[in-house]
């Protein structure tokens, strides 16, 4: 850490910076808080106490990190061989107490977390994730290896998703759900064996999602969800018979890439 950071960064004296760290004007760092020689932590982000960040990890401005938070550890993963890989979070994202977010396995791959996200308590991001912008975990929320969290996913309390599923944008998931398939944008899935519950139409309105874009989702849901189709079929009158907007072009463009399978409508008769 250079002269000109100790100057205009607050450091207490009980925390731990190791000299190759770099640290930005208007930084806060609290009582027994651990720094990692490959940190960079960019200006007036403050965190708290007892909180240790490691491994080559870059950390935007403005962020807040809560006590006891655990960022650019290794990942728990066994194929990990002790390769230099990477996390990186933007500005203005918010960890709260205890959460843990791992780097990845590989050889310059990385685990990435977007802008104006909220991890709350104990939140797991594990290795190779991306999580977009605006995204909120709910407390003990955890996401496994290589999972895709598109922007503005709210993700509820104790829920948990399998390795290489994908949410959806403007995707919403119940607490104490369980992901083991990919969660199409804009819906809102529930239950210990996830299934869609609708549209998140709360979600899509505070958006700012327009009136016209949202009837073209509904008009989607109701062909992929209602008609009886096989995927590839919605997906092809979904093509036909629903105007042309964005929103319509990145759900299209997500259901053709859903690897995993899509979470399905919940039925009546559907116990969890």
């Amino acid at each position: 850490m250079g002269m000109e950071s100790k100057v205009i960064a607050y450091i207490h004296e009980t925390a731990v910076v190791a000299p190759g760290a770099r640290i930005a004007k208007n930084v806060e760092i609290g009582p027994y808080s651990v720094i990692g020689e490959h940190v960079e932590i960019g200006e007036g982000t403050k965190i708290g106490p007892h909180v240790v960040i490691t491994g080559w990890t870059q950390i935007g401005r403005d962020c807040k990190i809560f006590q006891g938070a655990s960022i650019g550890e290794e990942p728990q993963d066994l194929k990990f061989k002790g390769e230099k890989s990477y996390v990186f979070i933007g500005d203005r994202t918010t960890i709260r107490e205890g959460a843990t977010v791992h780097r990845a396995t590989g050889e310059g791959e990385e685990t990435r977390i977007g802008s104006d996200c909220l991890l709350m308590a104990l939140t797991h991001v594990a290795h190779n994730c991306v999580l977009g912008n605006h995204v909120i975990m709910s407390n003990v929320a955890s996401v496994a290896g290589h999972v895709v969290v598109e922007d503005r996913v709210v993700i509820g309390g104790m829920a948990g998703v399998h390795q290489f599923v994908k949410i959806g944008r403007n995707a919403m998931v119940a607490g104490m759900a369980r992901l083991t398939q990919d969660v199409v944008p804009y819906t809102m899935v529930a239950g210990y064996q996830a299934r869609t519950v609708g549209l998140n139409s709360v979600g899509i309105s505070r958006a700012g999602i327009s009136l016209a874009s949202r009837r073209c989702l509904k008009q989607a849901y109701k062909i992929l969800y209602r008609s009886g189709l096989k995927l590839s079929q919605a997906i092809a009158v979904i093509e036909q018979e629903v105007d042309n907007c964005e929103e319509m072009e990145h759900l299209l463009r997500f259901l053709r890439n859903a690897d995993r399978g899509i979470c399905r409508e919940r039925r009546e008769h559907d116990i969890d």
